[in-house]
């Protein structure tokens, strides 16, 4: 089982919220002091989102590891064969609900490594799947 196993997978709209210190960014904080995990895809869908906010990716991912968050912290893990087929899996079930394929791709990650699911999307609560998910935003 991968040292990752069990601690919490971000999505990249948890990350979000961490980094722009918006509502739940608290229990961002507390699941990355812990160790947290976030799927390759999920981490450039935030350093995406950030760069038509006009930030420089590399700069991001660069101040993010000088803190000890990438490849410390938050342990960045790979997108492989298995979490693309059980993301097209989750196409099906999720679709009602509008997700996305990085959406699907940190779920594929938290059901492979038996850990939660962290996210600020509230549709995600509306899933019947096998993974834990924790909305970071009080409901509306």
């Amino acid at each position: 089982m991968p040292a990752a196993a069990g601690r919490p997978v971000l999505d990249a709209s948890a990350l979000l919220a961490y980094l722009g210190d918006e509502p739940g960014a608290e229990l961002v904080a507390s699941a990355i002091a812990g160790g947290a995990v976030i799927a390759t895809v999920n981490l450039a869908e935030a350093l995406n989102t950030l760069a038509a906010r006009g930030r420089e990716p590399a700069e991001v991912a660069a101040l993010l590891t000088d803190r000890g968050l990438l490849g410390g912290a938050i342990t960045v893990e790979p997108f492989t064969g298995a979490d693309a087929i059980e993301t097209a899996r989750l196409r099906p079930l999720t679709r009602a609900a509008g997700l996305s394929l990085a959406d699907r791709a940190c779920l594929a990650l938290a059901a492979r490594l038996a850990a939660p699911a962290l996210t600020a999307d509230r549709a995600w609560q509306q899933l019947a799947l096998d993974v834990d998910v924790h909305t970071i935003r009080a409901p509306a």
